[in-house]
């Protein structure tokens, strides 16, 4: 099972309306399956500050964070998500890693 199949089973447990999973680490300098961005829509998210909503997902997804350098999260709730419809696109990498030349 791949890293995003795993992040996908993990962030599942936060009942979510509309979940998103993009492997970008073909928009990195650290190799394969180290670069994720995950956009969750859930009720759970209701009454929560980004940081408590993003502490939720960390929560869920636990150990396998051990397992990836970077998961960008962008979490809504889904009255938010039926005003926004969509996730802001990522940054491109600057670099800066022990992995470039």
């Amino acid at each position: 099972m791949s890293k995003q199949d795993l992040l996908i089973a993990a962030l599942t447990t936060l009942q979510p309306q509309h979940l998103e999973v993009q492997d970008e680490s073909h928009m990195h300098s650290r190799g394969t399956e180290t670069h994720y961005k995950a956009v969750i829509v859930s009720e759970q998210f209701s009454g929560l500050s980004p940081v408590r909503r993003h502490q939720k997902a960390y929560a869920a997804v636990g150990a396998l964070m051990e397992q990836i350098h970077a998961l960008a999260l962008h979490t809504y709730t889904p009255q938010e998500w039926a005003g926004q419809g969509a996730a802001p696109a990522s940054p491109t990498c600057h670099g800066g890693s022990k992995f470039d030349h």
